[in-house]
Order: structure tokens, then sequence, then C-alpha cells
């Protein structure tokens, strides 16, 4: 019953960082948001069992791409819509 409320839980949280995503107009705020997704979804690998998906996720999804955006950022505007 625990697994399944904190499953819930971290599929809730999924659902609103991915809201977040799509409604931050900040670049980097945007960023931060997908890298909790990619961390929150790095755990529900784990909690399902998928210890090396989890591991995979955590390192790429969360850290490498959270990253690669950070440094494209640095390099363009930081709203979206402003000009350069």
């Amino acid at each position: 019953m625990i697994e399944m409320i904190l499953h819930a839980f971290i599929l809730i949280g999924m659902i609103v960082a991915a809201i977040l995503v799509f409604s931050f107009k900040d670049l980097v705020s945007a960023v931060v948001a997908f890298g909790l997704f990619s961390f929150l979804l790095a755990i529900e690998f784990y909690l399902l069992q998928a210890p090396d998906v989890a591991i995979a996720e955590a390192a790429i999804g969360a850290g490498l791409t959270t990253a690669a955006f950070m440094i494209a950022i640095r390099g363009t505007t930081k709203k979206e819509g402003d000009e350069a």
C-alpha cells in the first residue's frame, strides 16, 4: 500500500514538473524543472526495480542533458521570446 502511494506521489510530481517545463518563460527555470522531471523518472525506474535504467536516466537525463541545455542557454537569450 505504501509503495502504491509513493508511486502516485512521484507520478504526480512528474506531471507537475512536465507542466512547469512548458509553462516557464525563463529558460533556466524550465531546464531546472526538466532536470527535476528526469530525476523523478530515475527514482520511479529504481522503484520499479530497474536500477541499471535508473542509473542511466540519472546520469544522462538529469545530469548530462541538463548541463548541455544550460551551456546552450548561456550562448543564447535567457527568456523565451527575447531578442538577442
